[in-house]
């Protein structure tokens, strides 16, 4: 059931910690806490729903030509932003909090912390002062910019390899 909750956007489903609201404007989804975390604290455990050998819109990489969906499936509605609040730790299967999150606060996280070739590669309008733009993946950001972000183990060993190659 959606739920009218103001005139810009309606609760579409609610997960205790966190509710989805779409936009009444552009018809968007995305994840909004219902609660305060603070740096390092798990929002969430996660696992995989299905497992793909390619990347799509909706999958999440934890290695090479493994492409998993998430379940719970809301985790999906995790936008992207150059200045994330959280990190899907594909390791330990959580999403971690990164910064001060307050109640209400829309999720997100950085697209190229867990992708390394986007299957939809986008502009960003995150309207953040650290934007990067193009967002395409790990693969195409250079050693300074991938540095200012927390990523995970498999695009880390994925880093460590490209800089091996190129020193050879």
């Amino acid at each position: 059931m959606i739920t009218l909750t103001n005139p810009s956007y309606r609760i579409v489903s609610d997960h205790l910690f966190a509710e989805v609201r779409q936009s009444d404007n552009s018809g968007q989804k995305s994840l909004h806490s219902l609660r305060s975390f603070e740096p390092g604290d798990m929002i969430s455990k996660f696992h995989a729903g299905e497992i793909f050998d390619h990347p799509t819109y909706l999958t999440v990489q934890v290695g090479i030509g493994k492409h998993i969906t998430l379940r719970p499936e809301f985790l999906q509605y995790i936008n992207h932003s150059c200045d994330p609040n959280a990190f899907f730790d594909t390791t330990t299967m959580q999403l971690v909090c990164l910064r001060p999150i307050e109640a209400g606060e829309e999720f997100s996280f950085f697209y190229p912390s867990t992708e390394w070739d986007m299957a939809q590669p986008f502009e960003c309008y995150c309207g953040s002062p650290k934007c990067i733009g193009i967002i395409k993946g790990a693969a195409y950001l250079s050693a300074e910019t991938v540095s200012k972000y927390r990523l995970t183990d498999f695009i880390n060993k994925q880093l460590k390899g490209r800089l091996s190659e190129e020193r050879a």
